[in-house]
């Protein structure tokens, strides 16, 4: 296979670390307003002058333009090394999605939601679930992945070596309607 005075060289690609929490960015969920400095509604240009702050990375956009119009839109947004993908609706930030493995850590009533176990976080949203009316917190779509009505999150998941770990999936309250159909399917995990 290798000539016998080959070299092999033998990357290591750390595909499956995990950011330690004390390593993350610390941003909090005002549910269906904003998860950290990313409020819904924003424009491309204001989501990248939000995060400023936190990355020298700019703001990789998938672009899209229909037969009928002469004009792309952004559709997509990407901060890979912040771990965090964005989508648009009519160029208007419509949903926050954070990598399980390196995204900022994000908090929802005192409570971590990424890179966590899913049924410990699922648990909590249960008992969440709860101390509420009935019927009016806890949704579930396709593959039994939880969602809050009133946090506006969906607890999808995302591979970490054999484990997997919670990549929520922040959104405003029009998708809560048609949740499976709000968002492109790549946004949801392939686990």
């Amino acid at each position: 296979m290798f000539g016998r005075n080959a070299l092999v060289f033998v990357v290591v690609f750390k595909w499956w670390n995990v950011l330690p929490d004390d390593e993350r960015q610390q941003w909090t969920l005002d549910p269906f307003v904003s998860v950290g400095p990313l409020r819904f509604g924003m424009r491309p240009g204001q989501v990248s002058q939000a995060l400023s702050g936190v990355t020298t990375e700019s703001q990789r956009h998938t672009l899209h333009r229909p037969a009928t119009e002469g004009v792309s839109t952004v559709v997509e947004g990407d901060y890979q090394e912040v771990g965090l993908k964005l989508y648009y609706r009519k160029e208007r930030l419509a949903c926050v999605v954070v990598d399980a493995l390196r995204g900022p850590q994000v908090f929802a009533d005192g409570t971590a939601l990424v890179g966590r176990v899913p049924s410990l976080l699922e648990q909590w949203m249960v008992q969440r679930a709860e101390a509420r009316e009935p019927y009016s917190e806890l949704t579930y779509m396709a593959a039994g992945v939880p969602g809050s009505e009133t946090l506006g999150v969906v607890i999808d998941v995302q591979r970490a070596g054999d484990h997997l770990l919670t990549r929520p999936v922040f959104i405003p309250p029009e998708a809560m309607d048609d949740l499976p159909h709000f968002l492109p399917r790549e946004a949801w995990s392939a686990c």
